[in-house]
């Protein structure tokens, strides 16, 4: 069946030539774009019901953009003044690069993985000194504590932000020919939404093996899967199926 219209379970990008864009173009199929989870921070109050003082720590984990926005959120609700000397370990490029929100990039000691948590193992070790916090939601992939309980510094999870099932009825009598997924809680909400959820003739794409963990325990028939050696990004994944079905 050829495919014409796409969901994808994630805010539209805001970058004008993203490959969304050019998919569409290339492809002329229409693509919208629906976040089916989001985030809502905790209160200060909350945060401190764990047992955490942000003065404790010398250095932060900061594992996305949603953990680098809560933690200066709490900071602030706080009132606490985040000393210059503070480190910083960024997941990846993007993530550092985003800090320069809240700091002056140049003048701070920013330390930055390639793309993977496990990435950053070296320079956990080289810092083992370091009092971390590590902000997160309350939904936390499995390696992050692993890795650091490995390494054995001293950290503490502070769970600063919860993820949140978006409500989703407008779309009950909305049909697509491909719905896109990049996390399990994506797959989550799908179901919370629509309890009898019947797949049919519905192109499911999934984003990651835990993405495709979920799916499958869900009954659902996955036809589009990344990333692979051949499709690196989901997009890539898409045009190569679009490719095909739409041949035909």
């Amino acid at each position: 069946m050829k495919v014409k219209t796409i969901l994808v379970s994630q805010p539209e990008p805001k970058m004008e030539n993203s490959p969304y864009s050019r998919l569409i173009d290339k492809e002329r199929v229409k693509v919208d774009f629906r976040p089916f989870i989001h985030v809502e921070g905790v209160d200060a109050k909350e945060v401190r019901q764990q047992k955490i003082d942000l003065k404790n720590y010398t250095a932060i984990i900061l594992t996305s953009r949603n953990a680098v926005d809560h933690y200066f959120r709490i900071a602030e609700e706080m009132r606490f003044k985040v000393p210059d000397s503070m480190k910083y370990f960024c997941q990846s490029e993007a993530v550092a690069y985003y800090l320069q929100k809240y700091v002056v990039y140049r003048k701070r000691k920013i330390y930055v993985g390639k793309m993977n948590f496990a990435d950053l193992a070296t320079l956990f070790k080289k810092y083992k000194d370091e009092k971390f916090l590590l902000p997160s939601s309350d939904v936390l992939k499995s390696i992050v504590p692993e890795t650091l309980n490995k390494i054995g510094i001293d950290w503490t999870r502070g769970i600063f932000y919860k993820t949140v099932i978006s409500d989703l009825s407008d779309l009950r009598n909305v049909y697509y020919d491909i719905l896109v997924f990049f996390s399990p809680s994506g797959i989550e909400s799908l179901l919370k939404n629509f309890p009898n959820f019947e797949q049919n003739d519905t192109r499911i794409a999934v984003f990651g093996n835990s993405t495709v963990k979920a799916a499958t325990d869900a009954g659902l028939r996955i036809d589009i899967q990344a990333p692979t050696p051949e499709t690196p990004s989901m997009t890539m994944a898409l045009q190569k199926y679009i490719n095909t079905a739409n041949k035909k």
